[in-house]
């Protein structure tokens, strides 16, 4: 379970320390894609393949489902951290974050997401970030059960 925040930086690789407590969870490779809110979700290997097969479930049919899919999983890249602790964060997913050189890591139960420190902050303080995928977007993956 991740659970906390933690404050980290980006070097100029693209590379960052995943924190100590989420290394066990993780494992040696996991998965990262586009968030809402301009955030990275950090999925382990066991909850992203429930997410895909929950994603996957939905109707084809549904606009909604595909814009979504689409979105989730083309952002999608799995990453392996070294002995340090140190992953890199593929160029895309560093770009569609707006990753500057610090950023906070937050435990969501079933995944981690990796925020760029000032959109946090701005989160935090109820000035949420504007997201790629609209609220009309997010109200239909709701009434789907996502």
């Amino acid at each position: 379970m991740f659970l906390g925040e933690y404050k980290h930086t980006v070097d100029e690789k693209g590379r960052m320390k995943m924190p100590a407590k989420f290394r066990d969870e993780l494992g040696g490779r996991f998965v990262v894609t586009k968030g809402h809110e301009k955030c990275l979700y950090v999925y382990t290997a066991i909850e992203w393949e429930k997410e895909r097969a929950k994603i996957m479930s939905l109707p084809k049919s549904h606009p909604g489902s595909r814009q979504y899919s689409r979105h989730f999983f083309s952002g999608a890249d799995t990453v392996e951290m070294d002995g340090q602790g140190r992953f890199l964060i593929p160029q895309p997913l560093r770009e569609y974050a707006d990753f500057t050189k610090d950023v906070v890591v937050v435990g969501v139960s079933d995944r981690a997401e990796i925020w760029d420190k000032t959109k946090w902050e701005e989160y935090c303080n109820g000035m949420d970030a504007l997201d790629c995928i609209d609220e009309s977007l997010a109200l239909k993956m709701a009434e789907l059960g996502i």
